[in-house]
């Protein structure tokens, strides 16, 4: 695939609102002719967050990945490659979904916390979808520029990425999140 998004960052556009997509931050995982699958990096899942803590007695936080199969967990993990079973996001990160080989790895203490962040749920794409947004201009593509994929993240990281983009971007970043209230 000449055209592809994979290890890129999307951007919601204001025009996203009212859905988990709203002011949201995008990794994208895997873009082919098959479609595209990415996490949203700044949507925590406080109740998750609450289950895996009581479970793990551990300070974790849990993320809305997107909207598809949110009973499914995934982790992206910075470092070594310690899972059996993985695939890389890039030289420093790399995506796994086995939760048993990963919590064993968190109690025997060769896995910190710090280095992981879970995801509920995914976004995916159908072939060309992904595309066709982008030409909507419902998202604006971003190339990563050290962004930390396992920092704690909220609603802050979609406007400081859109302060750093400047012009018409700077606008959005300051607009309020329901745009008709402007």
């Amino acid at each position: 695939m000449n055209n592809s998004y994979k290890g890129k960052i999307l951007i919601s556009t204001p025009d996203i609102s009212g859905d988990i997509f709203s002011r949201s931050v995008v990794l994208i995982i895997e873009h082919n002719e098959s479609g595209a699958f990415g996490l949203i990096l700044n949507k925590k899942n406080k109740f998750l967050s609450k289950r895996f803590n009581k479970i793990m007695q551990n300070d974790i936080e849990v993320y809305e990945g997107g909207p598809i199969s949110q009973n499914k967990i995934f982790f992206i993990i910075r470092g070594e490659r310690a899972t059996s079973v993985n695939s890389e996001i890039n030289d420093d990160y790399y995506l796994t979904d086995n939760v048993e080989e990963v919590i064993e790895l968190i109690v025997k203490q060769e896995l910190e916390t710090k280095n992981i962040k879970i995801f509920s749920g995914y976004s995916g794409w159908s072939p060309q979808q992904l595309e066709g947004e982008i030409k909507n201009k419902m998202w604006t593509v971003i190339e990563v520029i050290n962004l930390d994929y396992t920092e704690s993240n909220d609603q802050n990281l979609w406007k400081k990425i859109m302060q750093g983009l400047g012009g018409e971007f700077l606008l959005w970043a300051n607009a309020p999140e329901d745009i008709s209230q402007n």
